[in-house]
């Protein structure tokens, strides 16, 4: 008998809101969360916005010693947990916690417990030789990515398989299509699955503006991030995380568990060709697209929406329209298609998680959010890309697509669960 992935559980730390239900309020709202950095001061670096999450982990319920141990991200991971488990009505002392796994998504790590502590050793970079004796003694778990994996693993005390993913900006699909692989192959039947990332420092800064990929808008930060718009000029940092339950459908429907969706198909490709380069024609995101279609036995006529990267670079919002003309055919030019980073940033790894929510979501409530910010299409971009304002329509399965640095290409079909349970 064969074992489907279904999401019972949504938590959110995102831009705009903590919770899943500001998150949806503001991506069906079209409400923009992009502004001046706060977290320090950007007036040096070329690109002095981004989308930042207004967090106070005690507030969202954090004791003062896991604040005190845990990196921004691991706090953003650990509250999103909580909400996931408890949306999911899921009591997990009956379930034997050796099959509850996790996998976790993260592009860039404990980037700001880093920054900040090597700022501390090395006297503000005033000494080359750095006094490891001003350490706090967690920052060996600052230094380890797959301290996030452990920290939601013993939020939960899942004692399954536990990884940390890091794939780039594909790293939350990546990881959320991981934790779906572990309950259709029967080594899990929960999975707390998701992302997160907290990038918004000095370093992460003065890296993409070398290679010149964010937006230089700082006189209009609410409406810097515009993919697909003629006048992008680059993408908008953000930072945020989304976990999800995912649990063996046949057994959340013996619960009696809310579905949102099925997880019905998942690819991933690499472009073998350029750290941050795409080649025009999307041919390894259009396979990617391919593949998870196969995998969830739909066809083009069936996709309904189609949740974009878009992440505002000419480079990628072309290559990514050329990927769906290339693998949905004409379908491409009938099907709704969007950018949430219009409104959140793009949170580097932890986006993909937040997609695969807004899809699920989306589902749930038969409503596209919209692209913000795109008023002068880029002829270029000739696809319906929902401007501006969120639309009713009508979804079974919908597609949400990542591209990151390194070549990484991934794919998602979620469906919900009537049409999922049609499709066996």
């Amino acid at each position: 008998m064969s074992r489907t992935a279904t999401i019972t559980g949504i938590g959110v730390v995102a831009p705009g809101g903590v919770g899943r239900e500001p998150f949806w309020e503001l991506l069906a709202a079209g409400r923009t969360a992009t502004r001046r950095i706060t977290l320090f001061d950007p007036a040096e670096f070329r690109s002095q916005i981004a989308a930042e999450v207004d967090f106070d982990p005690k507030a969202a319920g954090l004791s003062a010693q896991q604040v005190r141990r845990m990196d921004r991200a691991a706090q953003f991971a650990t509250v999103c947990t909580r909400e996931a488990v408890a949306d999911s009505g899921l009591d997990l002392s009956s379930v034997d916690p050796e099959r509850v796994a996790v996998s976790i998504g993260s592009a860039v790590g404990c980037t700001m417990g880093l920054e900040e502590e090597y700022a501390v050793l090395a006297d503000d970079g005033r000494r080359w030789l750095v006094d490891h004796t001003y350490g706090v003694p967690h920052l060996y778990g600052y230094m380890v990515p797959s301290t996030l994996a452990v920290e939601v693993a013993w939020e939960v005390a899942a004692e399954g398989p536990t990884a940390l993913i890091s794939t780039g900006c594909t790293s939350g699909l990546d990881a959320v299509g991981h934790g779906a692989a572990l309950i259709e192959e029967g080594s899990a039947d929960v999975v707390l699955a998701g992302a997160t990332d907290a990038p918004l420092s000095p370093i992460t800064s003065a890296c993409f503006d070398a290679i010149r990929a964010t937006s230089p808008n700082n006189d209009d930060a609410e409406h810097a991030s515009r993919p697909f718009d003629a006048r992008r000029d680059g993408f908008v940092l953000g930072e945020g995380a989304a976990v999800l339950v995912l649990e063996e459908a046949g057994a959340a429907r013996r619960r009696g568990a809310r579905e949102y969706a099925h997880v019905v198909g998942f690819a991933s490709r690499s472009n073998a060709f350029h750290m941050t380069g795409l080649k025009p024609d999307g041919r390894e995101m259009a396979e990617a697209i391919r593949i998870a279609m196969a995998a969830a036995r739909v066809d083009p006529a069936d996709v309904d929406y189609v949740n974009a990267h878009g992440s505002g670079t000419k480079q990628n919002d072309r290559h990514e329209t050329a990927a769906f003309k290339r693998s949905l055919g004409p379908r491409a030019y009938e099907v709704p298609v969007s950018s949430i980073k219009s409104m959140i940033g793009h949170s580097l790894g932890a986006i993909g998680s937040l997609e695969i929510a807004a899809c699920a979501l989306a589902l749930d409530r038969q409503v596209v959010p919209p692209t913000a910010n795109l008023h002068n299409a880029d002829p270029l971009c000739d696809l319906d890309y929902v401007p501006v304002t969120a639309r009713e329509h009508r979804m079974d399965v919908v597609l949400t697509v990542g591209s990151g640095f390194g070549g990484f290409q991934s794919a998602m079909l979620l469906a919900g669960p009537e049409a999922a349970r049609d499709r066996k």
